[in-house]
């Protein structure tokens, strides 16, 4: 009896925050899948989704060139940090890896406290990008470590952030709360013939009660006392950058993307005129990557995507929704995989991802997990893989009983 098995798979996976970027997942997926399908057909597209190694898939898919820089790192001390420069001499675009300057990963987990770090590193990767003489900005916003607002970005790009006395505000979220007024009078001067695009998890708002600092404070190792402060502070925040006037008729505070990379959307948006787009299209479809994702997924019988956690915030956002999304409209079934399964993961299903499965066969700690994340990756999808193969077999048998006795 012959068995159906998939003859194309598409692995269109996002990165595991501090432990893989989207590469190494793609590549520990495949080892698992050949292990019981050795010669079936694997299309591998890893997914930027302006996180953690945006830059690097970018300038590989479009045959750009990555740079590198030491810039001021989300706690003060200097990171090495890199951003892409994609695209014909007249007209460089370039991505700007907001992770690689100030992402979570660069903050020490015993100094995690989201309303002292900054993005200062962040605007020195963009002034060299203006330096450099490109037509275009793109910043991918993903895996912040910060929750300033953006202030630090807009500090090293020129601008001083002023308190009532005058004087120039400190570093961090923090510090926000003293603000009084925003001065970009010694912006950077090309800032006026480039235009910047944030690419966001539109999702993400300033303030209110789904504000940054109360959805992803906690995560980056705020307390709720802190959490409190913080949002005080970000609230006063969107008051000055109203008044500054840098995005007229914009709502800054509850706008789409606004709180993207821990504020960095609306301090952009408000202090230099920043556009704010969805990461996805920013991303995916501006003819940018060369990822050309939809017609991949034409062409697979199964798409296996994937992210370090899943949970009730997927949906909303996140690169396996996203794949779902796409594949649902050719037909294509989805498999995700996740480093966990957190509360509401079975909301996954009505975004149309046909399955999930955990990486962690066995109780371990987080930190062996992580350690053994590609390993743990490669095992899983030889697992599903061989479920994938019972049921091909079942519906193979069965298919034979029926037309046995219906003969």
């Amino acid at each position: 009896m012959p068995i159906s098995v998939p003859q194309r798979i598409l692995v269109a996976p996002s990165g595991f925050k501090e432990s893989l970027d989207a590469d190494s997942v793609a590549s520990a997926i495949c080892a698992g899948i050949r292990r019981t399908l050795p010669g079936v057909r694997i299309d591998v597209a890893p997914i930027a989704d302006g996180g953690e190694g945006t830059a690097r898939i970018l300038a590989d898919a479009a045959g750009g060139r990555l740079h590198e820089q030491t810039v001021t790192g989300p706690t003060g001390l200097p990171v090495r940090a890199q951003w892409a420069e994609i695209g014909p001499r007249d007209s460089r675009i370039a991505v700007v890896e907001m992770a690689s300057a100030a992402g979570l990963s660069l903050v020490p987990r015993d100094q995690r406290d989201p309303g002292a770090t900054t993005t200062y590193g962040v605007g020195e990767l963009i002034a060299a990008a203006l330096d450099a003489g490109v037509a275009r900005i793109l910043v991918g916003c993903g895996d912040s470590g910060t929750c300033d607002g953006g202030a630090g970005a807009l500090q090293a790009l020129g601008a001083r952030i002023l308190d009532a006395d005058g004087r120039e505000i400190g570093s961090g979220g923090y510090e926000l709360a003293f603000g009084r007024g925003l001065d970009t009078s010694g912006i950077h001067r090309r800032l006026a013939e480039v235009e910047v695009v944030l690419a966001c998890n539109p999702h993400n708002v300033l303030t209110g009660p789904q504000g940054v600092a109360r959805v992803f404070g906690p995560q980056k190792g705020a307390s709720p006392e802190q959490v409190q402060e913080l949002s005080d502070a970000l609230d006063n925040w969107a008051t000055v950058l109203e008044r500054h006037g840098g995005a007229p008729g914009a709502d800054l505070r509850t706008g789409m993307g606004t709180g993207a990379s821990g504020g960095l959307g609306a301090g952009l948006a408000g202090g230099i005129g920043a556009v704010l787009r969805s990461r996805f299209d920013a991303l995916l479809d501006s003819g940018l990557s060369g990822i050309d994702l939809d017609r991949r997924i034409r062409k697979a019988d199964l798409v296996i995507t994937a992210e370090g956690s899943i949970d009730f915030q997927t949906p909303h956002g996140k690169v396996p929704a996203e794949v779902a999304r796409r594949a649902q409209r050719h037909g294509v079934p989805v498999l995700a995989l996740a480093g966990s399964l957190g509360e509401g993961a079975p909301s996954v299903h009505d975004v149309g991802i046909a399955a999930i499965a955990s990486i962690i066969a066995v109780p371990m700690p987080l930190s062996e997990a992580v350690a053994n994340g590609a390993e743990l990756l490669a095992d899983a999808a030889e697992r599903t893989m061989r479920m994938i193969l019972l049921g091909g077999a079942v519906s193979a048998r069965s298919g034979h009983k029926r037309r046995k006795k219906a003969s």
